[in-house]
């Protein structure tokens, strides 16, 4: 089986329709003020709807509370719920219940013990996304940072993960051959600068993804 794309920070609908028709499997839309890529809730569901049945559509958020849950699944129709903060394992699980969505937990890496981490978010998270461990006081994601891919080399989980953290079109191959990532995920690698999508990078990060 290949290996599948997330498209991740798509702000413009000429970028959702490139992301759609490289044919990648998920778009990744960001809900999160201090991100150049975050969306309001009226530009979210005017993206998500004309993504609808098109493509898998996952909403990435930074430790959210209920009453910003409560406003955004009253809006828009998302496939997953992506959380990008120090979500704990019953926080999970409580959205998992309360909004009947799939939820994905991306973890910090920069050590061997960052990776372990996830076996916590086993039986709460239905996807684990090991992302590149950003500095203090940083942006969770998007900003190019990549981790030493031979940490992920054992990685034997009982749910679907994928691999993101500074990747692009030059280096995904690669990634993808050393990690076996059965999923990779792209933000920066795509854009001609923060939140600006650039067509062709996205046409060349699916087809190097798609070449190992």
């Amino acid at each position: 089986m290949s290996v599948q794309i997330k498209i991740c920070g798509i702000r413009e609908a000429h970028a959702l329709e490139a992301v759609i028709a490289e044919k990648a499997d998920f778009g990744g839309f960001i809900f999160h003020p201090p991100s150049p890529r975050n969306l309001s809730l009226e530009e979210a569901t005017a993206l998500i709807t004309q993504a609808q049945g098109r493509i898998q559509r996952v909403g990435l958020i930074v430790n959210p509370g209920d009453d910003f849950l409560d406003k955004l699944f009253a809006t828009a129709k998302l496939d997953a719920l992506q959380l990008q903060g120090s979500e704990s394992p019953q926080r999970i699980a409580e959205i998992r219940e309360r909004y009947g969505v799939k939820v994905w937990k991306a973890i910090a890496v920069a050590t061997k013990e960052d990776v372990r981490r996830a076996s916590d978010y086993l039986g709460s998270a239905d996807f684990i996304l090991f992302d590149a461990k950003t500095p203090p006081g940083a942006l969770p994601g998007g900003l190019g940072l990549r981790f030493d891919w031979n940490l992920l080399a054992d990685v034997n989980l009982s749910v679907p993960w994928g691999l993101a953290g500074g990747l692009h079109a030059q280096n995904v191959a690669e990634a993808i051959s050393l990690t076996k990532a059965p999923m990779v995920d792209v933000c920066s690698g795509t854009e001609i600068s923060p939140g600006m999508k650039d067509v062709d990078k996205i046409a060349a990060f699916c087809k190097a993804a798609r070449s190992v």
